[in-house]
């Protein structure tokens, strides 16, 4: 399986392609929204501040959008957030900043009332419903995290993670190619590898249904 990463200035792409080379793809890096649009697979990186990022990814959005109806797309962290319908990060009170939204959602601050803010570190994954994503992913199993921000559990949610409140580790949109992960699996170890090893199986399998047999 081929499987494109989206270059759009944010992400840290070189240790994302070595783990989704290691989970069996071959991988570009690309910021080219042509060659993103013909992809097979995507996946959509994100670190820093999601305004930034809505920002630097805008010339990929129509792709994505496009993308969304009949592609695999995975998005890792900020560009997980970047996936739902908006964010209140940065923005007064009562506003907020539109997303891509491929998944119906608001991404908002975690409460630092009792817990320190970033959450940042090992957490356990709750498995809340079946999704491709999670096979071979054990209840409690071990995610690596880094943010401030999330989206609250509800039906998009495949997993959970809890950190002040409950929010959500792991999502799909309805159709469930469109997935994301809070966290960054290819910081955490044996449970990110599989699961990018699922994406990428997810991923062949999707086109193989798509594909007639001559």
């Amino acid at each position: 399986m081929h499987v494109t990463i989206i270059d759009y200035g944010v992400g840290n792409l070189r240790s994302l392609r070595r783990g989704l080379e290691r989970a069996g793809a071959s991988v570009a890096v690309s910021d080219d929204p042509a060659e993103i649009a013909a992809a097979d697979a995507l996946v959509l990186p994100g670190v820093g501040a999601f305004s930034e990022c809505v920002r630097n990814s805008r010339p990929f959005h129509d792709v994505l959008r496009s993308a969304a109806e009949d592609t695999p797309i995975l998005g890792i962290c900020v560009g997980f957030q970047l996936m739902f319908t908006e964010s209140t990060e940065g923005m007064p009170d009562g506003e907020t900043t539109p997303g891509l939204d491929l998944i119906p959602g608001r991404v908002e601050r975690l409460p630092n009332d009792e817990v320190k803010i970033p959450h940042m570190g090992w957490n356990e994954l709750s498995i809340e419903r079946d999704h491709p994503l999670t096979d071979g992913i054990a209840e409690g199993a071990y995610a690596y995290f880094v943010h401030s921000y999330g989206s609250a559990i509800a039906g998009h949610t495949i997993a959970s993670c809890e950190h002040g409140v409950p929010f959500a580790a792991i999502a799909a949109n309805e159709a469930g190619n469109v997935v994301g992960t809070q966290f960054h699996p290819e910081k955490s170890g044996d449970t990110g590898l599989r699961l990018l090893e699922n994406f990428v199986r997810y991923a062949e399998e999707y086109w193989d249904e798509r594909v007639p047999a001559e």
